[in-house]
């Protein structure tokens, strides 16, 4: 069949041609955004799951939403690198001079922008004015203090001040929350707390693995009446079904249910794996309708696509101990798994493999369902890692 009319679209945040098995959590961004535009109170959504679940398409969904709802929006993506800071200056600056441009906008948006350039001045960009493009003076005296947590509030307090002078809300969205700093996510919900206090017109809605309800709640103890925490799972095998026939029947071609039982199970209902067993289904399907057969025969492709690009790039950035604590994870299995017997296969004690296990939690490779247990926040990733490295002799203390 032709490949440039294929209707699936695996990628990352590559929005799927049909939006399954996610209706309640939209309706309750819905009715988030409906009730911060009435200036009610409503928590914040902090969406949660593993890698592949939809994270990042539910965010533009739900920043689409926000934007047809009359919000000013901002999407961010943290990084292991970048300070928060560092990275909202350029998105808020732009947000306040689109306010700024609106015919007879009022002395909070200009408020707006001084409070932002003081901001600046606090996190210490060391550039000019002109590269910053505020040049204004900044309003001394606030959101220049140098700490986050008092400055980041201050911040959006202005901003919301701005967007309610305008007569708008702001939403302000976070795709990979997990990898701010401690101090930098309890600036985020002591600011949010500040909007609920005030009943201002800014929405936090953010997205990360399944590390964050901890993370916020080790942050901020009064994190949970702030924010909702959705977790994001796998589709159920009815949705997963629908997510594959709907757009291939809109095409004219079928998918026989034995070929979507098959992806269901070799996907166990992950929405980025099952685009890419059915990108690859299309493309080695000379006709309708794709076979359990043509399913068989796709895998082999969709296998090295997902070894050399989903798979490898977060291997690759592991060091050997990192990827010898992962080997032996997938040696026990695809579950969690008790730190202590990771630490026996290893032939070590839990204490010894506290390091490396605390670095693959910060890179985002591992997390902890319970206390005491160990799972892969990437799905099908212990498979991988007995592609990669087949050869593996576990050790047990004391042998």
């Amino acid at each position: 069949m032709d490949p440039i009319t294929n209707p699936f679209s695996p990628g990352a945040g590559a929005p799927p041609p049909e939006l399954v098995g996610r209706d309640p959590l939209l309706e309750q961004a819905r009715i988030l955004l409906g009730r911060v535009r009435q200036k009610r109170p409503e928590k914040s959504l902090l969406l949660t799951g593993l890698r592949g679940v939809g994270k990042t398409v539910l965010l533009n969904e739900i920043e689409r939403m926000a934007r047809k709802d009359g919000y000013q929006s901002i999407l961010l993506e943290a990084h292991e690198e970048k300070p928060l800071g560092e990275l909202i200056f350029p998105a808020l600056r732009s947000l306040l001079y689109d306010l700024d441009r609106v015919a007879g906008a009022g002395d909070k948006v200009k408020r707006g922008l001084a409070v932002l350039r003081s901001f600046i001045g606090s996190i210490k960009l060391t550039v000019s004015d002109v590269a910053l493009g505020l040049d204004i003076e900044p309003a001394k005296g606030t959101a220049d203090s140098g700490d986050l947590e008092i400055d980041l509030p201050n911040l959006f307090v202005a901003v919301a001040e701005a967007a309610e002078e305008r007569k708008t809300a702001v939403a302000i969205l976070v795709d990979e929350i997990q990898y701010l700093s401690q101090k930098e996510l309890g600036a985020l919900i002591m600011a949010m707390h500040k909007m609920q206090q005030k009943q201002l017109p800014l929405v936090l809605l953010a997205a990360g693995l399944p590390v964050l309800p901890g993370m916020a709640g080790e942050s901020k103890s009064y994190a949970e009446r702030l924010f909702n925490f959705p977790d994001i799972g796998a589709l159920s095998e009815e949705d997963a079904a629908k997510a594959l026939r709907d757009p291939a029947h809109a095409m004219g071609v079928e998918f026989q249910d034995d070929a979507l039982k098959e992806v269901f199970r070799l996907t166990h209902g992950y929405p980025y794996f099952l685009q890419e067993w059915a990108y690859q289904s299309w493309n080695m399907a000379a006709a309708s309708p794709i076979t359990l057969k043509i399913v068989h025969g796709a895998t082999l492709e969709v296998m090295r696509r997902l070894d050399k690009n989903f798979f490898r790039v977060r291997f690759d950035r592991l060091t050997p101990s990192e990827k010898n604590f992962l080997r032996a994870m997938a040696h026990l299995g695809p579950d969690s798994h008790r730190t202590s017997d990771i630490a026996a296969t290893l032939g070590t004690t839990a204490k010894g493999i506290g390091p490396v296990r605390s670095k693959l939690i910060k890179k985002g490779m591992i997390y902890s369902p319970a206390h005491g247990d160990m799972a892969f926040t990437v799905p099908l990733f212990d498979q991988f890692m007995i592609r990669a490295i087949p050869e593996f002799t576990p050790g047990y203390p004391g042998t």
